[in-house]
């Protein structure tokens, strides 16, 4: 994700906003959402929605009630209510949109217990908040060697600061139960805070640290997406795809979630397909489906005699000699239908002349350069072995005897 003012300067650091991925946009921030209403007018008598979203670190959102009146924008640091002492975060959102977002969250815009926003949060505030930052990535590691030498089966991924400094917010995530009191004691003692711990799944991991995809984009979970729906081995199936773990499992250890992405269309194009396990019965034989286009709309048979010979047909011609089989009539055979289809031609939209556009130009051996330089040695040792026997000559004369006259 990226707003128009955060494009790299020379020196590494955005050109336009300088905040470091942190622009007042929130264009380039995680989970971002566009404030479509942000350029109307509330109606006369109405007064504006006294809550605003806040983000702290990485993707955790929470809504706070504006009762002061303050005067926010996005992009303003805050200092909010917490538990105990104060919290420090940025506003994500502010007016008629928060209340969208609270439905879509399911969280109630008119309960009282809703924490406030303190004040804008003043330079000290900012300071102290990020010395603190400044410290979790060094607690970080201590912690997770604390957890080693306790021999706990839990993996720290990340560690979360309250804006204050009293408190930290440590995120973990373990197969099984895991018992850490003495790590919260051990803890506790080392670093003088209260301690939090947090267990959270391989999703909500990789959402909160981010990452690039086998895309090359950001990930999806730490970007834009907010409901992690499952994904099932069957979503490859139907897209055709090779169920290997290795391709189609995220940085998360699970199936990707965009996996989900165009399973609808895989579906609809699905409905009137031919089965997989669909049998043709002809008077050459039983015909199997080997391989199946969704979107060619084309499907591969073979005999069971010969199953490497593979012919190709139409999804009509298949549903016009199933339609065939269940009245109880067999065709002649296949290749009458491939045949078919070999007349037609295909119309070509694109015609690759120089072959640039191939990823694998590079791997073909270059026959005809070793082929010249194979007849450049060949030359070579021809006109040297030429030269050897002519000095042979000129050395054999010299020592002949001259003839008496």
């Amino acid at each position: 994700m990226g707003c128009s003012s955060c494009s790299t300067g020379k020196d590494g650091q955005p050109r336009g906003c300088k905040n470091n991925g942190t622009c007042g946009t929130d264009g380039c921030n995680k989970l971002t959402v566009f404030d479509w209403l942000s350029n109307m007018s509330l109606p006369n008598g109405e007064k504006p929605f006294d809550c605003v979203e806040v983000r702290f670190k990485n993707s955790r959102k929470e809504f706070f009630r504006n009762t002061d009146n303050l005067s926010l924008s996005i992009g303003d640091v805050v200092a909010t209510q917490a538990q105990s002492g104060h919290d420090v975060g940025m506003v994500t959102l502010v007016g008629e949109l928060v209340k969208v977002q609270m439905k879509r969250k399911k969280v109630d815009f008119k309960d009282e217990s809703l924490f406030k926003v303190y004040r804008k949060a003043s330079q000290s505030d900012i300071d102290k908040w990020q010395k603190c930052r400044g410290r979790e990535e060094e607690i970080k590691k201590r912690a997770r060697e604390m957890a080693i030498l306790l021999n706990l089966q839990m993996k720290i991924s990340d560690v979360e600061f309250q804006g204050d400094g009293s408190k930290a917010t440590f995120y973990y995530t373990a197969e099984e139960r895991v018992d850490f009191r003495q790590l919260i004691k051990d803890m506790a003692k080392a670093f003088s805070i209260r301690i939090e711990m947090r267990q959270i799944g391989y999703r909500q991991e990789a959402q909160r640290l981010g990452g690039i995809g086998s895309c090359g984009r950001e990930l999806c979970c730490s970007t834009w997406l907010s409901d992690f729906r499952s994904v099932s081995t069957s979503a490859a199936r139907y897209q055709q795809l090779s169920l290997n773990p290795q391709k189609l499992a995220g940085q998360c250890g699970k199936l990707k979630c965009c996996l989900n992405y165009e399973l609808d269309t895989y579906l609809e194009a699905l409905k009137d397909f031919p089965s997989q396990d669909t049998k043709l019965y002809t008077e050459k034989g039983v015909a199997f489906c080997q391989k199946t286009d969704i979107f060619k709309a084309t499907l591969w048979f073979s005999y069971k005699d010969d199953p490497a010979n593979w012919h190709t047909l139409s999804k009509e011609q298949v549903q016009e000699i199933l339609a065939k089989n269940k009245k109880k009539e067999k065709v002649a055979s296949l290749e009458e239908y491939a045949a078919d289809n070999s007349v037609i031609n295909e119309k070509v939209a694109f015609e690759n002349v120089v072959g640039q556009d191939s990823l694998t130009r590079f791997d073909r051996p270059k026959r005809g350069r070793n082929k010249r330089n194979r007849n450049k040695n060949r030359n070579r040792n021809r006109n040297r072995n030429q030269k050897g026997n002519q000095n042979k000559s000129r050395n054999s004369n010299k020592k002949r005897p001259a003839k008496n006259a």
